[in-house]
């Protein structure tokens, strides 16, 4: 059955197209969803039954789409939970109920031809979602830096892209990136091979540093990931006058607004105002949350 919400959220049962699993509990499910895969942008996320025995849905961030000829969606999740448990266990072929897609996505503006994509840990998938948009745009280049204290959810691969100023050991990608011609280096605590041992954040720094006050004034920041480190992001951005938009993560029940179990505090021209993060968000203004 296939019905519209609000005109612009899509209830599908969605089939399993594929689902792989990967070190550190993370998995990667396709699911074809049509009518998501043709609305959704980056940023957007999906509410979906992990199983039938489980009512409350889970809301998950889009990863990537396909062409709407095609019409999948690609979800990263890890495994924590009762719900992520169950949704493990799903095979291919199997149909799962799907509401999406859900959200305010990211809004990269014309004017800054040099966006700095951060995502760490399951922040990720956002990040992958936007760089595919952004390489279609030829005057934009993105460069792209993924940080996870697990094992990512991919081989990395010795970039084929040079990063100017970054150290020459440092030269994890993750494949895909690099595949498409975008730049992207791996930041961990975990000494994992070819990747930057520290945080995102402070690579975002060397990478910035590397840039004169000309080139910096084109770079716009977009980030997903844990509190902590999006509030970290955000004191950076704010450090260098970047425009910086981040998307939260929180605990959701409807999805779609109803409930405002979700909401977090957002500073407006009129004040402080509680705003829905799976409707209102979950993109927001980095200095609107963390001010």
């Amino acid at each position: 059955m296939k019905k519209t919400h609000r005109d612009t959220i899509f209830l599908e049962d969605a089939e399993i197209l594929d689902h792989q699993a990967f070190a550190g509990e993370q998995f990667i499910m396709r699911l074809l969803a049509p009518h998501c895969a043709a609305k959704a942008r980056p940023g957007s996320f999906v509410h979906i039954t992990c199983d039938p025995q489980l009512s409350m849905r889970r809301p998950i961030s889009i990863m990537r789409t396909s062409s709407s000829k095609e019409g999948w969606i690609e979800l990263l999740y890890k495994r924590v939970g009762r719900g992520t448990r169950l949704l493990a266990q799903r095979k291919v072929g199997e149909k799962i109920s799907l509401m999406g897609p859900i959200g305010k996505p990211f809004k990269p503006s014309p004017e800054h031809s040099r966006p700095l994509l951060i995502g760490g840990g399951i922040g990720m998938p956002p990040m992958v979602f936007l760089a595919d948009a952004l390489r279609k745009e030829k005057q934009k280049q993105p460069f792209v830096i993924l940080g996870s204290e697990t094992p990512f959810p991919f081989q990395p691969k010795p970039s084929q892209i040079m990063i100017p100023g970054l150290a020459d050991g440092m030269i994890a990608s993750m494949p895909l990136l690099d595949d498409w011609g975008i730049g992207c280096r791996l930041a961990s605590l975990q000494e994992f091979p070819g990747c930057f041992q520290g945080y995102v954040t402070e690579l975002a720094t060397q990478w910035l540093n590397t840039l004169d006050r000309q080139t910096r004034s084109q770079v716009e920041i977009f980030a997903c990931g844990p509190h902590p480190m999006l509030e970290a992001v955000a004191q950076l951005a704010a450090k260098h006058d970047i425009p910086c938009q981040v998307s939260m993560e929180e605990f959701m029940a409807c999805g779609v607004g109803g409930c405002a179990g979700c909401v977090v505090e957002v500073q407006t021209p009129d004040g402080p105002a509680m705003k829905r993060v799976c409707v209102d968000g979950p993109v927001f203004d980095a200095q609107s949350v963390f001010s």
